[in-house]
């Protein structure tokens, strides 16, 4: 019974100590942004799990979770930030458990990537002595694998935000550079992958571990920071004066007749002053117009009467339809055509929809459901994958909000030709700290791509952002801004624009192969 009692209280310390080591790395993540962490949190992850006087290899997804619920728990906590509610005639309680549930929900399916890889670790990692280098090599080399593996198949889900690379940026542009080899995994891979040399190296007193640790460390930021290094040589001829209009409606006012009065005022005025200020293009945010984007309102709004009359094309966020629902879509708007219809290649439609807040999944089955349950008109058409968007400046990068979480959107279209960024978002929803997290996305994307990216937010934060991940401009939040500035037009294409995230699918080869290698003393 004695020994029980200890063991459980192991057991209670160890799953304590791997939920303090998700927090750690968690507060990686912005608005702190203390990036090494994230390194050491990933080490106690590796300590916890893979120790020798652990509780078990059965328990090691336990272990997972706790450091799941602690790094997602931490890093996604903005999601709280959906309260109140009570603008859209919800209740303050049933608002506040509206919004600890998305927390909860989120941070849980966050959760699935590090307690599946702990499970696998614990059964297939925990075998080898750590005494013997060639298992250790193993071990990290499975290790890395398995994450960046479970990363891409939650990137294959509706749902997901917090990566490992997330972590870094902006802060470390260094190493966030690998991006460019084969987007967020090869990041992802070099932090597990050092991070497991590390926990091995500490558990065995290794010190050729702790060398090789220190090795790829080093030896990933130096890749990076090489590519970081390199001048832009972007020429003046394919600069693009782009303007940004930050309208700073609240939500609270953004659907109803004041907000669309704002929104008229402030988005026409905002159009008009960078019009006379000679740039090429103007950007709004998401759902700047919150209606309907069809002829009457293109000929009858102020915001359309003065595209066509200043004709400096304009990318307005608003809805259009699509068959029988409504698209959260980007619009170019030159002022020439009033009276047409959208083009596809003139418009971007948003494709991550948010779970619940603009569409329902599995809706045949839980659509009634959860329009009983949820304030929301979550009945969007999501926008179709390979969408291309052409200016008279050639074609761009579109992004609608949560589309700056998935790499892959952004690839596609640079690979289609898409020579700048252009993302639009409204943010307003959430706490501030999102739209810090939000411009990290943004960030990352900007360097897989090597491509220039002009942010228009509702609220915060607006920003344009160069190749290298520097933030020449970022807004503040919660203030009416008018800003231009130049991008530049890139043609170039980096190993992941051209081939995709081959790192994953080449780790696990390799880590298949070596397990089916018989381990020999070294």
């Amino acid at each position: 019974m004695e020994r029980r009692g200890r063991m459980g209280k192991r057991w209670g310390v160890g799953i304590l100590a791997a939920w303090f080591w998700g927090v750690v790395t968690g507060l990686a993540t912005e608005p702190l942004g203390w990036w090494p962490l994230a390194w050491i949190g990933l080490m106690g992850l590796w300590l916890c799990v893979l120790g020798g006087d652990g509780p078990g290899r059965s328990r090691c997804g336990w272990l997972g979770l706790a450091w799941g619920l602690g790094y997602n728990g931490t890093g996604l906590f903005w999601l709280t930030g959906l309260h109140p509610m009570t603008w859209l005639g919800v209740p303050w309680l049933q608002s506040l458990a509206i919004a600890v549930t998305c927390w909860i929900v989120a941070t849980l399916w966050g959760s699935v990537v590090p307690t599946a890889w702990a499970i696998a670790m614990g059964r297939w990692g925990s075998s080898e002595k750590v005494s013997e280098k060639l298992s250790a090599w193993r071990r990290v080399l499975v290790g890395a694998a398995l994450w960046c593996g479970l990363e891409w198949l939650m990137l294959q889900t509706p749902l997901w935000w917090p990566s490992l690379a997330l972590t870094q940026s902006p802060n470390n542009l260094a190493i966030a550079h690998l991006g460019r080899l084969s987007g967020t995994s090869a990041i992802a891979a070099v932090m597990v992958a050092s991070a497991g040399l590390a926990a091995v190296a500490w558990r065995s007193r290794s010190r050729s571990g702790a060398i090789a640790a220190a090795v790829l460390v080093i030896a990933g930021h130096g890749i990076g920071g090489l590519w970081l290094l390199q001048p832009l040589n972007d020429v003046p001829e394919t600069a693009l004066n782009i303007g940004i209009i930050q309208g700073n409606i609240p939500n609270e006012l953004k659907f109803g007749s004041e907000g669309w009065r704002r929104a008229l005022l402030g988005y026409t005025r905002g159009y008009e002053i960078l019009a006379d200020r000679g740039v090429d293009l103007v950007l709004l945010p998401e759902t700047a117009m919150p209606v309907l984007w069809d002829d009457a309102a293109r000929t009858n709004t102020s915001l359309g009467q003065a595209i066509g009359d200043r004709q400096v094309p304009a990318l307005v966020g608003t809805f259009l339809r699509s068959r029988d629902r409504l698209t959260n879509s980007l619009i170019l708007e030159t002022g020439r055509d009033l009276d047409r219809t959208a083009r596809p290649n003139d418009r971007y439609d948003k494709v991550q929809l948010v779970p619940l807040g603009e569409y329902i999944p599995f809706e045949d089955l839980l659509g009634n459901l959860i329009d009983r349950l949820s304030p929301l008109d979550a009945h969007l058409a999501k926008g179709d994958r390979d969408q291309i968007l052409d200016t008279p400046w050639g074609r761009a990068i579109a992004a609608i909000c949560y589309d700056s979480a998935y790499g892959e959107r952004f690839r596609t279209q640079a690979h289609q030709g898409g020579q700048f960024i252009v993302s639009a978002a409204n943010d307003a929803h959430y706490r501030q700290s999102m739209y810090a997290q939000h411009h990290a996305q943004d960030v990352l994307r900007a360097i897989e791509t090597d491509r220039w990216a002009a942010r228009a937010t509702n609220t915060g934060y607006s920003a344009i952002v160069d190749p290298h991940g520097h933030t020449p401009w970022r807004s503040p939040a919660h203030e009416y801004v008018l800003h231009n500035g130049p991008i530049h037009r890139r043609a170039g294409q980096t190993p992941y624009v051209r081939w995709g995230d081959w790192l994953t699918p080449t780790l696990v080869i390799l880590a298949i192969a070596t397990r089916l290698i018989p381990p020999r003393p070294f």
